[in-house]
């Protein structure tokens, strides 16, 4: 795989909400088995996690509990979500609460119990992710995912009658700006003021565009940052993307102007696919 392709892979990873300070394009090429495989995770984590929330799965208002508001159910990460999700059901169904998806749902050393268990989900189609062994081990990330799958397959959730949601009242944004909010701030404000996201994107759209030896670098002053930004802004232009934020925009973090940059760029890049 070539530089170009490791670099566009670890830019749409971040893209996603994938956390990917630590690994670079070097590490991709030589498959450093820790590195790989948590970023491995997190794709595989969001793609789980897509529809545990309010925002694209409604029948989870069925989840309030009494006295609760929606402002708070929406608080709730997918896998608090997904813990409150598996309680309602096993609540339901005359059995004890869970307090969390690893030790608690463990089958204490017994491989038979958790084979018969893995069988009925098999008929489902809900087997994958987990072995007898990982489910007697309690392992936190294979059985989160199992559970996940479980939700994504058979929710089993009603939304409550009259209970409309009004995601502008909620959210004050549309979901694509939270979207875009969130995966912001999984970079931080810090690399987003950098302006080096930006930079690297233009430099995927069309590659060896950026001039990195222009390009500050390191611990970065404000003078530095707007350096960037300027260079970033007038790139964005020179490759063909309608940018009409101003280097102030990149620098300061201004969610909507740095989410038109973005978008812009992503428009370009698709064209030139």
């Amino acid at each position: 795989m070539g530089w170009e392709n490791l670099n566009l892979a670890l830019n749409s990873a971040s893209a996603i909400g994938c956390h990917v300070v630590n690994i670079g394009a070097l590490d991709l090429r030589e498959g450093k088995p820790h590195l790989v495989l948590g970023l491995l995770w997190q794709i595989i984590k969001i793609g789980l996690f897509a529809d545990i929330e309010l925002s694209r799965n409604e029948a989870l208002a069925a989840l309030l509990r009494e006295g609760e508001s929606l402002e708070e159910l929406m608080k709730l990460s997918p896998e608090e979500l997904l813990l409150r999700w598996a309680n309602f059901h096993l609540e339901n169904a005359g059995f004890s609460k869970i307090n969390n998806l690893s030790s608690d749902i463990k089958e204490k050393d017994d491989l038979r119990r958790a084979e018969s268990m893995l069988v009925q989900a098999d008929r489902l189609g809900c087997r994958q992710f987990v072995t007898p062994a990982d489910v007697v081990c309690g392992n936190p990330k294979l059985n989160l995912a199992f559970v996940a799958n479980l939700f994504n397959k058979y929710p089993s959730l009603t939304k409550p009658e009259g209970q409309d949601l009004d995601w502008a009242r909620l959210e004050g944004e549309t979901r694509e700006e939270r979207t875009f909010r969130n995966w912001m701030n999984s970079l931080g404000d810090r690399g987003i003021s950098s302006s080096l996201p930006v930079l690297d994107l233009i430099d995927s759209i069309q590659p060896r565009s950026v001039t990195y030896d222009l390009v500050k670098t390191g611990m970065l002053s404000d003078d530095d940052k707007l350096d960037n930004a300027k260079y970033a802004v007038s790139m964005a232009r020179k490759i063909g993307a309608r940018v009409y934020a101003l280097p102030e925009d990149l620098v300061e973090v201004k969610p909507k102007m740095v989410m038109t940059v973005f978008a812009c760029l992503m428009g370009r890049g698709m064209k030139r696919e």
